[in-house]
């Protein structure tokens, strides 16, 4: 169905692209420890503190999946004046990542995922519960005004901009029209991932809802594919999009073109997953870059499946390298038989 050669050969055009992110940057922050017995204040478990970590989450780890599938990325969001995001810069500066378009701030916190993983130290470590800390959903007019800016000065040279939004309000109407204006003249793609609100970017050439996402917007279950690819034909029409790929979890994907057909792609690899933990970051960077690249859509799928399929067997929030999509490519990365 799809040549390794050719996939190959796609994944090389992805070095000569920029692509913008634009979006919430978030501090994934991971807390380990070892079990080491029952509380006598409540019936819960108190762990041995062993480490802790910080991982780039959010448009921040979006931006990391640009960068490790050999793109330039150039990141526009926000950080507070705060520890959380002082990490996120240093994180960014240590792989290279530029951060002329990240505005910090005093009037917003950077957003924070605490994860408490337990488990012993030759046993696989556990989520045991996730803390949130969270900004208010809306923008002060400097700090817009300020990421208008950034765009406007960094989109002229991005060939495609990728807006992920987690829901905290960076992603103003003034800010998307900043964006969509820039791609009108430009002629990049723009591409849109949105946990809570995705009609909001009508008008973007791409979209990458997963299926309980799809089922909300339409208002109903979706249980087999002909319901699907109903959904998706009225969620392109709504979105006046020309490219819809839905994420299935074990049941792979779908991808939808204006003016194609609904093509259903098998799940890439095991079923068996480790962590779903940023998988949509993976898709959308992948499938973005490929579009941007020149790659027909459903191709464009099938990279970001298979680059999907190798992130939810890592641990926690991870970026899929340049190196290990190739690999998949040229060992398996073809289409599993149904």
């Amino acid at each position: 169905m799809f040549p390794a050669q050719r996939l190959r050969a796609l994944v090389d055009r992805f070095g000569g692209k920029t692509v913008l992110v634009v979006g919430d940057l978030i501090a994934d922050e991971y807390i380990y420890g070892k079990p080491s017995r029952i509380s006598r204040e409540a019936p819960v478990l108190i762990l041995r503190f062993s480490s802790r970590e910080v991982r780039l989450g959010g448009a921040a780890n979006a931006s990391h999946n640009v960068h490790a599938l050999g793109a330039r990325v150039l990141p526009v969001g926000v950080v507070g004046w705060d520890p959380a995001g002082e990490e996120v810069l240093a994180l960014c500066r240590s792989l290279g990542i530029p951060t002329d378009g990240i505005v910090r701030t005093g009037e917003r916190p950077t957003p924070v995922k605490t994860r408490i993983m337990a488990g012993g130290y030759r046993s696989t470590r556990q989520q045991v519960v996730r803390v949130d800390r969270e900004p208010a959903p809306t923008l002060d007019p400097a700090t817009e005004a300020a990421l208008i800016e950034r765009v406007a000065a960094l989109g002229a040279s991005a060939d495609a901009i990728l807006l992920s939004d987690y829901g905290y309000g960076l992603l103003t109407p003034a800010l998307v029209e900043q964006v969509m204006d820039v791609s009108r003249r430009s002629g990049g793609l723009v591409t849109a991932d949105s946990r809570y609100d995705l009609l909001r970017f009508r008008g973007v050439t791409a979209a990458t809802p997963n299926e309980p996402e799809v089922e909300e917007l339409v208002g109903g279950p979706l249980d087999d594919e002909p319901a699907l690819e109903k959904a998706g034909r009225q969620l392109v029409e709504r979105l006046d999009c020309r490219y819809l790929l839905v994420t299935r979890g074990s049941r792979g994907m779908a991808v939808f073109e204006r003016e194609g057909p609904a093509t259903f792609l098998p799940i890439y690899g095991s079923d068996e997953i480790a962590d779903v933990t940023g998988a949509g970051d993976t898709v959308i960077s992948t499938f973005t870059l490929a579009l941007a690249a020149g790659t027909p859509p459903v191709e464009a799928a099938w990279l970001a499946n298979v680059a999907g399929g190798l992130v939810v067997m890592k641990r926690g929030t991870a970026p899929i390298v340049r190196a290990e999509l190739l690999q998949a490519l040229a060992s398996d990365g073809t289409p599993r038989e149904s």
